[in-house]
């Protein structure tokens, strides 16, 4: 004779939250771990190794982007020469595969995409900052000032009043709200990509 036991999902998630890793490992054993993932890849995406650990868990092995940026980091690492430009960029292509799901930009007509925003301070705003902070600033607010960077094209002409997004990448995001998130989130890895 067997008896089916119900548990509320919200009760599962508080006994593990409270449990040791011993328990949580029990947890995992007799739910499965996805039950125990937060919905919200923001969530569970905080840092770049927790992007990472989110591929590699959609793979058998190694996710491929994972695998390439293993490999290239240690071959230009060992020669000393991988520039943070570079380095960013596979780090940002691992982040926006693990945000977007197994979503990718098909670049088809009315398909939206989005990218992290960035804003271009003024004089006076950039006189305030500290020279590192400085430093990362990617384009100045001046007549016809511009930064191409990869990322998104910002243009501004007429003394800042107008912007213009006209190139992008294929660093792009499914929804507004992850784009956001990543550009927030990791705007030291963007800052490294985009700045000079």
């Amino acid at each position: 004779m067997s008896k089916k036991i119900e548990i509320e999902r919200s009760k599962l998630m508080e006994a593990y939250k409270a449990a040791n890793d011993e328990q949580k490992q029990l947890l995992i054993n007799l739910y499965g771990k996805d039950i125990f993932k937060p919905a919200d890849v923001r969530e569970r995406i905080k840092t770049f190794e927790d992007a990472c650990r989110e591929l590699d868990s959609r793979c058998e092995d190694n996710h491929p982007l994972v695998s390439e940026f293993e490999a290239l980091q240690g071959y230009f690492c060992e020669n000393d020469n991988l520039s943070k430009d570079i380095l960013a960029y596979l780090q940002l292509r691992i982040i926006c595969a693990a945000l977007n799901e197994g979503w990718e930009p098909t670049f088809a007509n009315e398909e939206y995409r989005w990218y992290p925003w960035f804003v271009i301070y003024t004089k006076d705003e950039l006189a305030r900052m500290d020279e590192e902070k400085r430093r990362r600033v990617v384009g100045r607010s001046n007549f016809y000032a511009n930064a191409g960077g990869g990322l998104v094209f910002a243009y501004a002409g007429n003394a800042s009043s107008y912007s213009l997004s006209v190139n992008g990448s294929r660093l792009a995001f499914k929804s507004e709200e992850l784009a956001d998130y990543a550009g927030k989130q990791f705007i030291e890895i963007y800052a490294d990509f985009v700045a000079l």
